[in-house]
């Protein structure tokens, strides 16, 4: 099964948490056991799985990714989204999760996050489910 998450991000760096859409793929799905692969077809975004319990980790994780890449460095490429590049080739376009039971096998803590990098814009996350 294939199928595309629609989102709407609203500031330049966001991470939004897709879990509960994920999950709801995978319910509707009827696969069991498996594997969910998740997927951005965006070079200025990315896919991450870290806690998703306190928000103010995902804030020190862009805070720390801005520190390292800042949006003003001196970068050749004309367009000015660069450190938005850089950010997602960090965090990669591409996550697979087990699936286990119906549910995707993420520990206590643990969410899958889109994360934008360029925004805000229209961006889609693809969902690929295997049983």
């Amino acid at each position: 099964m294939l199928k595309t998450i629609n989102i709407r991000t609203n500031s330049r760096v966001e991470f939004i948490d897709i879990t509960d859409d994920v999950n709801r793929l995978v319910r509707d799905s009827g696969v069991k056991d498996g594997i969910c692969c998740i997927y951005v077809p965006h070079t200025t975004a990315g896919i991450t799985i870290n806690e998703g319990a306190d928000p103010s980790v995902q804030r020190d994780i862009q805070r720390s990714l801005s520190r390292l890449i800042p949006f003003d460095g001196d970068y050749s490429h004309a367009e000015g989204n660069s450190p938005a590049h850089i950010k997602s080739s960090l965090t990669g376009v591409s996550t697979s999760v087990i699936i286990e039971g119906g549910r995707l096998m993420l520990g206590t803590w643990q969410s899958v996050f889109f994360c934008e990098f360029d925004g805000p814009r229209s961006r889609k996350v693809v969902v690929k489910i295997v049983g």
